[in-house]
Protein backbone atom coordinates (compact mmCIF):
# COMPACT_ATOMS: atom_id res chain seq x y z
CA UNK A 1 0.00 0.00 0.00
CA UNK A 2 3.14 2.02 1.04
CA UNK A 3 4.21 4.67 -2.07
CA UNK A 4 7.88 3.74 -3.22
CA UNK A 5 9.61 6.90 -3.68
CA UNK A 6 7.36 8.92 -1.51
CA UNK A 7 6.44 12.59 -3.05
CA UNK A 8 9.53 12.63 -5.31
CA UNK A 9 7.48 9.17 -7.31
CA UNK A 10 4.21 11.49 -7.32
CA UNK A 11 2.65 9.51 -4.49
CA UNK A 12 -0.19 10.80 -3.05
CA UNK A 13 -0.02 11.66 1.38
CA UNK A 14 -3.19 11.26 3.37
CA UNK A 15 -4.39 9.60 6.17
CA UNK A 16 -6.20 6.01 6.03
CA UNK A 17 -7.56 4.25 9.31
CA UNK A 18 -5.27 6.32 11.63
CA UNK A 19 -2.04 5.90 9.72
CA UNK A 20 -0.64 8.86 7.56
CA UNK A 21 1.97 7.54 4.53
CA UNK A 22 2.82 8.32 0.92
CA UNK A 23 0.34 5.47 -0.83
CA UNK A 24 0.31 4.36 -4.08
CA UNK A 25 -3.31 5.05 -4.82
CA UNK A 26 -5.40 8.01 -4.98
CA UNK A 27 -8.10 8.91 -1.70
CA UNK A 28 -10.50 7.89 -4.36
CA UNK A 29 -9.47 4.18 -5.49
CA UNK A 30 -8.25 3.54 -1.96
CA UNK A 31 -11.94 3.92 -0.81
CA UNK A 32 -13.38 2.17 -3.31
CA UNK A 33 -10.73 -0.88 -2.17
CA UNK A 34 -12.02 -0.59 1.62
CA UNK A 35 -15.29 -0.91 0.49
CA UNK A 36 -14.79 -3.44 -1.34
CA UNK A 37 -12.97 -5.11 1.79
CA UNK A 38 -9.99 -5.51 0.04
CA UNK A 39 -8.05 -3.12 2.74
CA UNK A 40 -7.15 -5.01 6.05
CA UNK A 41 -5.21 -3.64 8.90
CA UNK A 42 -4.02 -6.62 11.21
CA UNK A 43 -4.19 -4.07 14.54
CA UNK A 44 -4.40 -0.34 15.28
CA UNK A 45 -1.71 2.04 14.23
CA UNK A 46 -0.14 -0.12 11.66
CA UNK A 47 0.04 0.50 7.63
CA UNK A 48 -2.73 -1.01 6.00
CA UNK A 49 -2.43 -4.26 3.98
CA UNK A 50 -4.60 -5.01 0.17
CA UNK A 51 -6.01 -8.19 0.42
CA UNK A 52 -5.42 -10.54 -3.09
CA UNK A 53 -6.98 -13.09 -4.15
CA UNK A 54 -5.06 -16.29 -5.88
CA UNK A 55 -7.70 -16.59 -8.24
CA UNK A 56 -6.97 -12.32 -9.21
CA UNK A 57 -3.24 -12.79 -9.87
CA UNK A 58 -1.38 -14.26 -12.29
CA UNK A 59 1.10 -16.08 -10.42
CA UNK A 60 4.41 -16.87 -10.52
CA UNK A 61 5.53 -18.31 -14.35
CA UNK A 62 6.08 -21.82 -14.69
CA UNK A 63 9.76 -22.77 -14.01
CA UNK A 64 11.70 -25.47 -15.34
CA UNK A 65 10.00 -28.18 -11.88
CA UNK A 66 6.57 -28.82 -12.28
CA UNK A 67 5.30 -30.17 -9.21
CA UNK A 68 2.20 -29.21 -9.64
CA UNK A 69 0.21 -32.25 -11.50
CA UNK A 70 0.24 -35.36 -9.63
CA UNK A 71 1.34 -38.31 -11.35
CA UNK A 72 -1.58 -40.81 -11.98
CA UNK A 73 -2.64 -43.59 -9.43
CA UNK A 74 -4.24 -46.56 -10.20
CA UNK A 75 -7.01 -45.91 -9.45
CA UNK A 76 -7.71 -42.91 -11.12
CA UNK A 77 -10.82 -43.05 -13.65
CA UNK A 78 -7.74 -41.09 -16.34
CA UNK A 79 -6.10 -44.59 -16.33
CA UNK A 80 -6.09 -46.81 -19.21
CA UNK A 81 -3.39 -49.47 -18.53
CA UNK A 82 -0.06 -48.19 -19.88
CA UNK A 83 2.40 -48.07 -17.51
CA UNK A 84 3.87 -45.11 -19.00
CA UNK A 85 0.59 -42.94 -19.33
CA UNK A 86 1.03 -39.18 -18.33
CA UNK A 87 -1.66 -36.92 -16.95
CA UNK A 88 -4.05 -35.14 -19.22
CA UNK A 89 -3.25 -31.98 -17.54
CA UNK A 90 0.55 -32.37 -18.19
CA UNK A 91 0.22 -32.20 -22.16
CA UNK A 92 -2.44 -29.62 -22.32
CA UNK A 93 0.29 -27.57 -20.26
CA UNK A 94 2.87 -28.68 -22.77
CA UNK A 95 0.66 -28.27 -25.89
CA UNK A 96 -0.76 -25.11 -24.65
CA UNK A 97 2.67 -23.16 -24.18
CA UNK A 98 3.97 -24.37 -27.16
CA UNK A 99 1.34 -24.06 -29.94
CA UNK A 100 -1.53 -21.70 -30.93
CA UNK A 101 -5.18 -23.41 -31.89
CA UNK A 102 -5.08 -24.81 -35.21
CA UNK A 103 -1.26 -25.54 -35.26
CA UNK A 104 -0.86 -29.40 -35.99
CA UNK A 105 0.61 -31.47 -33.21
CA UNK A 106 2.54 -34.74 -34.28
CA UNK A 107 3.09 -37.43 -31.81
CA UNK A 108 4.87 -40.20 -33.66
CA UNK A 109 4.83 -42.73 -30.69
CA UNK A 110 1.27 -41.95 -29.61
CA UNK A 111 0.43 -45.24 -27.18
CA UNK A 112 -3.01 -44.19 -25.49
CA UNK A 113 -3.63 -41.03 -27.24
CA UNK A 114 -2.86 -38.58 -24.04
CA UNK A 115 -1.38 -35.93 -26.36
CA UNK A 116 -4.08 -36.29 -29.08
CA UNK A 117 -6.93 -35.95 -26.48
CA UNK A 118 -4.95 -33.07 -25.19
CA UNK A 119 -4.84 -31.56 -28.58
CA UNK A 120 -8.03 -31.79 -29.60
CA UNK A 121 -9.59 -30.09 -26.05
CA UNK A 122 -7.86 -26.98 -27.44
CA UNK A 123 -8.44 -27.01 -30.64
CA UNK A 124 -5.19 -27.93 -32.60
CA UNK A 125 -5.10 -30.35 -35.42
CA UNK A 126 -2.97 -33.44 -34.61
CA UNK A 127 -1.65 -36.64 -36.13
CA UNK A 128 -0.88 -39.81 -34.30
CA UNK A 129 1.35 -42.57 -35.00
CA UNK A 130 1.72 -45.76 -33.41
CA UNK A 131 3.58 -49.09 -34.03
CA UNK A 132 0.27 -51.59 -32.79
CA UNK A 133 -3.08 -51.37 -33.61
CA UNK A 134 -4.00 -52.10 -30.06
CA UNK A 135 -3.31 -48.30 -29.47
CA UNK A 136 -5.18 -47.45 -32.57
CA UNK A 137 -8.14 -48.78 -31.59
CA UNK A 138 -7.84 -47.63 -28.04
CA UNK A 139 -7.24 -43.73 -29.39
CA UNK A 140 -10.81 -44.04 -31.44
CA UNK A 141 -12.31 -45.24 -28.69
CA UNK A 142 -11.01 -43.28 -25.94
CA UNK A 143 -12.06 -40.07 -28.63
CA UNK A 144 -15.33 -41.04 -29.20
CA UNK A 145 -15.88 -41.67 -26.06
CA UNK A 146 -15.03 -38.07 -24.70
CA UNK A 147 -16.28 -36.39 -28.32
CA UNK A 148 -19.37 -38.38 -29.25
CA UNK A 149 -19.32 -37.37 -33.11
CA UNK A 150 -17.91 -33.94 -33.12
CA UNK A 151 -14.57 -35.34 -33.12
CA UNK A 152 -13.67 -36.44 -37.42
CA UNK A 153 -10.63 -38.05 -37.63
CA UNK A 154 -8.93 -40.54 -40.39
CA UNK A 155 -6.92 -43.79 -40.21
CA UNK A 156 -4.31 -44.29 -42.43
CA UNK A 157 -2.39 -47.55 -42.50
CA UNK A 158 -4.94 -50.23 -41.89
CA UNK A 159 -7.29 -52.33 -44.25
CA UNK A 160 -9.99 -50.83 -46.22
CA UNK A 161 -11.29 -53.81 -48.08
CA UNK A 162 -11.07 -58.00 -48.11
CA UNK A 163 -8.07 -58.00 -50.32
CA UNK A 164 -5.91 -55.93 -47.97
CA UNK A 165 -7.60 -57.27 -44.85
CA UNK A 166 -6.36 -61.25 -46.13
CA UNK A 167 -2.98 -59.72 -47.17
CA UNK A 168 -2.45 -58.42 -43.31
CA UNK A 169 -3.96 -61.61 -41.89
CA UNK A 170 -1.32 -63.44 -43.98
CA UNK A 171 1.18 -61.30 -42.68
CA UNK A 172 0.60 -60.86 -39.28
CA UNK A 173 -2.49 -62.62 -38.00
CA UNK A 174 -1.78 -61.24 -34.10
CA UNK A 175 -1.46 -57.80 -35.54
CA UNK A 176 -4.70 -58.80 -37.56
CA UNK A 177 -6.51 -59.71 -34.86
CA UNK A 178 -6.03 -56.47 -33.01
CA UNK A 179 -7.37 -55.06 -35.94
CA UNK A 180 -10.39 -57.18 -36.47
CA UNK A 181 -11.57 -56.56 -32.79
CA UNK A 182 -11.52 -52.79 -33.55
CA UNK A 183 -13.76 -53.21 -35.99
CA UNK A 184 -16.75 -54.00 -33.93
CA UNK A 185 -15.20 -51.92 -30.39
CA UNK A 186 -14.09 -54.95 -28.46
CA UNK A 187 -10.82 -54.60 -25.95
CA UNK A 188 -8.38 -57.34 -26.75
CA UNK A 189 -7.83 -59.68 -23.62
CA UNK A 190 -4.75 -59.07 -21.50
CA UNK A 191 -3.08 -62.36 -22.39
CA UNK A 192 0.45 -63.38 -23.68
CA UNK A 193 0.08 -65.28 -27.61
CA UNK A 194 -1.09 -68.86 -27.28
CA UNK A 195 -2.79 -67.82 -24.04
CA UNK A 196 -5.82 -66.42 -24.57
CA UNK A 197 -8.06 -69.69 -23.64
CA UNK A 198 -9.86 -69.36 -26.33
CA UNK A 199 -10.43 -65.68 -25.78
CA UNK A 200 -9.41 -63.06 -28.26
CA UNK A 201 -11.76 -59.94 -27.04
CA UNK A 202 -14.46 -58.84 -24.91
CA UNK A 203 -17.00 -56.30 -25.13
CA UNK A 204 -19.08 -55.30 -21.71
CA UNK A 205 -22.13 -53.70 -21.40
CA UNK A 206 -25.27 -53.30 -19.33
CA UNK A 207 -28.62 -53.53 -20.36
CA UNK A 208 -29.45 -50.72 -17.55
CA UNK A 209 -27.89 -48.25 -15.28
CA UNK A 210 -27.16 -50.03 -12.27
CA UNK A 211 -27.61 -53.60 -13.72
CA UNK A 212 -25.26 -56.56 -13.68
CA UNK A 213 -22.27 -55.98 -15.87
CA UNK A 214 -22.53 -58.37 -18.70
CA UNK A 215 -20.12 -59.55 -22.16
CA UNK A 216 -19.37 -60.46 -25.46
CA UNK A 217 -16.75 -63.05 -25.92
CA UNK A 218 -14.78 -63.14 -29.32
CA UNK A 219 -12.64 -65.24 -30.96
CA UNK A 220 -10.77 -64.21 -34.26
CA UNK A 221 -9.62 -66.59 -36.99
CA UNK A 222 -7.08 -65.34 -39.99
CA UNK A 223 -6.76 -68.47 -41.41
CA UNK A 224 -8.90 -71.66 -42.19
CA UNK A 225 -11.99 -72.04 -39.89
CA UNK A 226 -14.10 -75.17 -39.28
CA UNK A 227 -17.16 -76.11 -37.39
CA UNK A 228 -14.96 -77.17 -34.24
CA UNK A 229 -13.96 -73.48 -34.11
CA UNK A 230 -17.48 -72.96 -33.79
CA UNK A 231 -17.99 -75.76 -31.01
CA UNK A 232 -15.14 -74.14 -29.30
CA UNK A 233 -16.59 -71.00 -28.79
CA UNK A 234 -19.72 -72.41 -27.91
CA UNK A 235 -17.96 -74.03 -25.06
CA UNK A 236 -16.23 -70.68 -23.82
CA UNK A 237 -19.67 -69.20 -23.64
CA UNK A 238 -20.92 -71.47 -21.36
CA UNK A 239 -17.48 -71.46 -19.25
CA UNK A 240 -17.41 -67.70 -18.96
CA UNK A 241 -21.15 -67.40 -18.15
CA UNK A 242 -21.31 -64.95 -21.14
CA UNK A 243 -24.08 -63.13 -22.96
CA UNK A 244 -23.11 -63.69 -26.79
CA UNK A 245 -20.48 -65.20 -28.38
CA UNK A 246 -19.09 -63.86 -31.71
CA UNK A 247 -16.50 -65.59 -34.16
CA UNK A 248 -14.71 -63.42 -36.60
CA UNK A 249 -13.62 -65.37 -39.71
CA UNK A 250 -11.89 -64.05 -43.18
CA UNK A 251 -13.66 -66.98 -44.63
CA UNK A 252 -17.28 -67.94 -45.23
CA UNK A 253 -19.15 -70.05 -42.44
CA UNK A 254 -19.93 -73.89 -43.91
CA UNK A 255 -23.40 -75.48 -43.24
CA UNK A 256 -21.99 -77.38 -40.12
CA UNK A 257 -20.37 -73.79 -38.92
CA UNK A 258 -23.89 -72.36 -38.99
CA UNK A 259 -26.23 -75.13 -37.50
CA UNK A 260 -23.78 -75.52 -34.40
CA UNK A 261 -24.28 -71.73 -34.26
CA UNK A 262 -27.72 -72.35 -34.22
CA UNK A 263 -27.67 -74.66 -31.64
CA UNK A 264 -26.18 -72.11 -28.86
CA UNK A 265 -29.81 -70.98 -28.85
CA UNK A 266 -30.12 -67.12 -28.49
CA UNK A 267 -30.43 -64.63 -25.55
CA UNK A 268 -32.99 -62.33 -24.08
CA UNK A 269 -32.77 -58.80 -23.07
CA UNK A 270 -34.32 -57.24 -20.41
CA UNK A 271 -36.88 -56.03 -22.88
CA UNK A 272 -37.61 -59.31 -24.50
CA UNK A 273 -35.61 -58.56 -27.33
CA UNK A 274 -33.42 -61.66 -28.33
CA UNK A 275 -30.33 -62.35 -30.06
CA UNK A 276 -28.36 -64.95 -31.37
CA UNK A 277 -26.07 -66.28 -28.73
CA UNK A 278 -23.31 -67.18 -31.15
CA UNK A 279 -23.14 -65.42 -34.12
CA UNK A 280 -20.58 -65.74 -37.20
CA UNK A 281 -19.18 -62.72 -38.76
CA UNK A 282 -17.33 -62.13 -41.64
CA UNK A 283 -14.19 -59.48 -41.97
CA UNK A 284 -16.12 -58.54 -45.45
CA UNK A 285 -19.64 -57.93 -43.48
CA UNK A 286 -17.88 -55.91 -41.26
CA UNK A 287 -16.16 -53.67 -43.54
CA UNK A 288 -19.40 -53.32 -45.33
CA UNK A 289 -20.41 -51.75 -41.70
CA UNK A 290 -22.70 -54.75 -40.07
CA UNK A 291 -22.49 -54.94 -36.29
CA UNK A 292 -22.88 -57.39 -33.58
CA UNK A 293 -26.23 -57.88 -32.90
CA UNK A 294 -26.31 -56.83 -29.01
CA UNK A 295 -28.55 -55.18 -26.50
CA UNK A 296 -27.46 -51.09 -25.71
CA UNK A 297 -25.05 -50.87 -23.90
CA UNK A 298 -21.84 -49.16 -22.02
CA UNK A 299 -18.30 -49.99 -23.81
CA UNK A 300 -15.58 -50.55 -21.48
CA UNK A 301 -12.43 -49.47 -23.10
CA UNK A 302 -9.43 -49.73 -21.22
CA UNK A 303 -7.07 -51.91 -22.17
CA UNK A 304 -3.43 -53.37 -21.66
CA UNK A 305 -0.24 -51.77 -22.51
CA UNK A 306 0.24 -52.32 -26.29
CA UNK A 307 2.97 -55.28 -27.86
CA UNK A 308 5.25 -54.55 -30.36
CA UNK A 309 4.38 -55.33 -33.54
CA UNK A 310 6.31 -54.87 -37.16
CA UNK A 311 3.97 -52.22 -39.01
CA UNK A 312 3.65 -48.78 -37.64
CA UNK A 313 0.27 -46.97 -38.08
CA UNK A 314 -1.05 -43.43 -38.26
CA UNK A 315 -4.48 -41.41 -36.95
CA UNK A 316 -5.15 -38.17 -38.08
CA UNK A 317 -7.58 -35.72 -37.03
CA UNK A 318 -10.09 -34.23 -39.64
CA UNK A 319 -11.24 -30.56 -37.90
CA UNK A 320 -14.23 -30.14 -40.03
CA UNK A 321 -14.38 -26.64 -39.05
CA UNK A 322 -10.79 -26.30 -40.91
CA UNK A 323 -10.10 -25.63 -44.68
CA UNK A 324 -6.69 -26.00 -45.95
CA UNK A 325 -6.17 -27.24 -49.76
CA UNK A 326 -5.34 -30.93 -50.16
CA UNK A 327 -1.38 -31.68 -50.56
CA UNK A 328 -0.52 -33.34 -53.95
CA UNK A 329 0.22 -37.02 -53.91
CA UNK A 330 1.76 -39.14 -57.01
CA UNK A 331 -1.85 -41.42 -56.48
CA UNK A 332 -4.87 -39.92 -58.45
CA UNK A 333 -6.73 -39.99 -55.59
CA UNK A 334 -4.59 -38.30 -53.35
CA UNK A 335 -3.84 -42.42 -51.45
CA UNK A 336 -2.11 -45.15 -52.20
CA UNK A 337 -4.71 -48.53 -53.40
CA UNK A 338 -6.47 -49.71 -50.05
CA UNK A 339 -4.33 -53.07 -50.94
CA UNK A 340 -1.24 -51.31 -49.94
CA UNK A 341 -2.36 -49.35 -47.13
CA UNK A 342 -1.00 -52.58 -44.43
CA UNK A 343 2.28 -51.64 -45.59
CA UNK A 344 4.36 -49.15 -43.27
CA UNK A 345 6.76 -48.24 -46.44
CA UNK A 346 3.72 -45.85 -47.86
CA UNK A 347 3.19 -44.08 -44.62
CA UNK A 348 5.56 -41.10 -44.95
CA UNK A 349 3.96 -40.30 -48.74
CA UNK A 350 0.13 -40.45 -47.87
CA UNK A 351 -0.50 -38.21 -45.10
CA UNK A 352 -2.42 -35.33 -46.56
CA UNK A 353 -4.26 -32.39 -45.13
CA UNK A 354 -8.16 -32.93 -45.73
Amino acid sequence: MIGPGGAAKGNPKYEVMGVTRYLRYSKDRMQELIDQGLVVQTRPGTVPNRKYYLDEGKGVPVQSLWDDIPNLQAADAERLGYPTQKPLALLERIIEASSRPADVVLDPFCGCGTAIDAAQRLGREWIGIDITHLAINLIKHRLRDAYGDTVKFAVIGEPTDVASAQDFATSDPYQFQWWALGLVGARPVEQKKGADHGIDGRLYFHEQTGTETKQIVFSVKAGGTGVNHVRDLRGVIERENAALGVLITMQDPTRPMRQEAAEAGSYADAWGQRYPRLQLLRVAELLAGKKVEMPMFARNTTVAQAQDARPRWVLKSQRSHLRRAPKVSHYPSGLPPASSYYNSTLISSTIISL
